[in-house]
């Protein structure tokens, strides 16, 4: 293994192991929201989207009808869409592989990839199949420990599982803010999202804060 492919795969693999462990919280929440450890372990293999999957279960556990978690579930995954987009040109995928890239079109993938810009589009594309493939496993695995541990672990908050997945996206996504205005736009979003939390449906202040960088780029 080359020097490069040794980078790339360590950050690959430390963001998959850290992520990957808030499968945990995904399982035992899942449970105890009702779902059935077949249900639970489907829904991370079949969705594979933490955010998505959260909201299912929240809205469900929350006496919500299937429709309305499917609804919040699907506008939480727009954002793959765009990373889709994104990552096409570097990609270049044709039949099945296509649609194995579009299931780990994920935060993490896309964004260990676009962190290995400066070492080439072959790194990039390492990147992201090393991360996308990792996450994939360990949260599947995790989701299927937290789900046979969920009555044992008690209170998964306590776990600090809740903190792995911003803390990872923050180390990956904080080195690429390049420019003072690059950071001000950054925290600007994440004050606006914490305003917007008590006031607008899950998931929308997130899915806000994307428009609000989109319409500020386009100025740039």
């Amino acid at each position: 293994m080359s020097r490069i492919e040794s980078t790339t795969f360590r950050d690959s693999l430390s963001v998959s192991i850290t992520v990957g462990a808030y499968g945990t919280a995904f399982g035992a929440a899942a449970v105890a929201n009702g779902f059935s450890l077949l249900q639970t372990c489907l829904l991370s293999l079949l969705t594979f989207s933490g955010a998505s999957q959260f909201a299912v279960i929240g809205v469900l556990g929350a006496g919500g009808g299937a429709i309305s978690g499917i609804a919040t579930a699907s506008l939480l995954g727009m954002r793959n869409g765009l990373y889709g987009v994104i990552m096409a040109p570097t990609l270049k995928v044709k039949g099945f592989k296509r649609i194995v890239a579009a299931q780990i079109t994920i935060d993490e993938s896309t964004a260990v990839a676009l962190g290995q810009e400066v070492l080439g589009e072959k790194a990039m594309r390492q990147g992201f199949w090393f991360t996308g493939f990792g996450v994939f496993l360990f949260w599947n695995l995790f989701t299927l420990a937290g789900a046979l541990g969920a009555q044992a672990m008690g209170d998964i908050r306590a776990w600090g599982l809740d903190s792995a997945v911003p803390a990872a996206f923050l180390g990956l996504v904080w080195p690429r803010l390049k420019t003072n205005r690059d950071r001000i736009l950054a925290i600007g979003c994440v004050l606006f999202a914490l305003a917007m939390t008590p006031i607008l449906p899950a998931g929308l202040p997130i899915i806000a804060t994307a428009f609000i960088a989109i319409v500020a780029g386009l100025r740039k």
